[in-house]
């Protein structure tokens, strides 16, 4: 994000720098620290249905539709805000879940009842639960609402109610990214002011959301600084949905840091907004507003937008990313801190079912069920046992 500043996220190296300088020396990237502790023999590996990847931690669904997460203590949900967070550890309750979200350092989550739950930071109200208290184990979202999905963002979550397909969000909501046409913060959810719109899903940015309606058109909301809302304009912020440029077909979107990624019906991948990290996938490094092609002619079944990286898998379950890889993000292997403008293999030979870019780190899911991360680890968020970069997918462990 534009000066962002570095205590929003405290030995992440956020701080905006030019392309291609490095934020730190790769050489001993994959090396664990000396002073690190020995670590106990982990559990046994678990089968994952889901994997999102935050910006302080990671969270996951396995396939019994239990929910762990790993990576900073506030952002578990064990209820302790203790726990060693670089191996999974059980997100508390007995809820079942269909899928879980990482935000910044607070996650949400929908059970097989179609409740949502958050826990976590709530200076914003993100959490949703009709206060600014944290939340160290799940609380439900107030409101009496059920939900189809929930998408945790980096001051504010948002969600598509179930079964009549309305968008709601709450928590920051200084330059309109609720979408209410307001910018008056919400503890609650608030409809967005969407009119007779309806959605298949919302994806939360930094400052701005977007939305992918049942007739498959994409909807977006909030800051527009950096040509996020993709609507060819450059007035600052919106504070209701506005159409993104073009009359494309989507079946997906996601929101990044300050830019967006999406795939048509015919499996393209476009992204605009802020490409100045190699984001966007076309080869340049500048701001778009208005969808560009993604380079390289792939075939893309889901992309996920991080905050200046962007990943996807393909149709033959191959996950490439592009943008920023300061640590590591883009899984390439390289060892190298240059951006990539166009899409790059991940390395390792690994089948992709799902893929989630996050913070400065990313995960994905295997055909097998099998997690692995890559990129930045200060807070343990890759899962692997370690705070050691990697620059390659490692798997992670099963919990202690």
């Amino acid at each position: 994000m534009k000066n962002l500043v570095k205590t929003l996220a405290a030995g992440l190296l956020l701080t905006i720098v030019g392309c291609g300088e490095e934020t730190q020396s790769p050489g001993d990237q994959e090396s664990t620290p000396a002073s690190e502790p020995a670590l106990a023999t982990a559990g046994a590996a678990l089968s994952f249905e889901q994997v999102s990847s935050g910006y302080q931690q990671t969270c996951g669904v396995t396939t019994d539709h239990r929910a762990y997460c790993w990576g900073n203590p506030l952002g578990l949900g064990d209820g302790s805000g203790s726990q060693d967070g670089r191996r999974p550890v059980a997100v508390a309750g007995e809820h079942r879940w269909l899928f879980v979200s990482s935000g910044f350092s607070h996650a949400c989550g929908v059970t097989l009842e179609r409740a949502a739950y958050c826990w976590g930071d709530n200076s914003s109200g993100v959490l949703g639960d009709g206060t600014n208290t944290k939340r160290l184990a799940p609380v439900p979202v107030r409101g009496g609402l059920l939900f189809k999905e929930v998408d945790a963002g980096l001051s504010h979550t948002c969600g598509v109610s179930y079964p009549d397909n309305r968008a709601y969000c709450w928590g920051y909501n200084g330059d309109g990214r609720l979408g209410d046409g307001t910018t008056t913060g919400r503890t609650m959810p608030v409809a967005v002011a969407a009119g007779t719109l309806r959605f298949r899903h919302v994806r939360t940015g930094y400052s701005h959301t977007c939305g992918l309606t049942t007739d498959n058109r994409i909807y977006c909301w909030g800051n527009n600084r950096l040509g996020q809302l993709g609507d060819s304009t450059e007035v600052q912020e919106r504070h209701q949905p506005t159409l993104v440029a073009g009359a494309r077909q989507y079946r997906q979107v996601d929101a990044g840091g300050e830019h967006n990624c999406a795939v048509t019906t015919g499996n393209k991948a476009f992204c605009w907004g802020n490409g100045r990290r190699g984001q966007i996938g076309n080869g340049k490094y500048y701001l778009s507003f208005w969808p560009r092609a993604v380079a390289g002619g792939l075939q893309f079944e889901r992309v996920s937008a991080g905050e200046f990286h962007t990943c996807g898998e393909t149709t033959l379950n191959r996950a490439y990313c592009w943008g920023q890889n300061s640590e590591g993000e883009l899984g390439d292997g390289s060892n190298s801190t240059s951006p990539h403008a166009t899409p790059v293999a991940v390395t390792g030979g690994h089948f992709f079912s799902q893929v989630s870019a996050g913070g400065m780190s990313s995960c994905g899911r295997t055909d097998a069920a099998v997690a692995y991360c890559w990129g930045l680890n200060h807070y343990g968020q890759l899962g692997d046992g370690t705070m050691t970069n990697r620059w390659r997918p490692t798997a992670v462990l099963g919990p202690q």
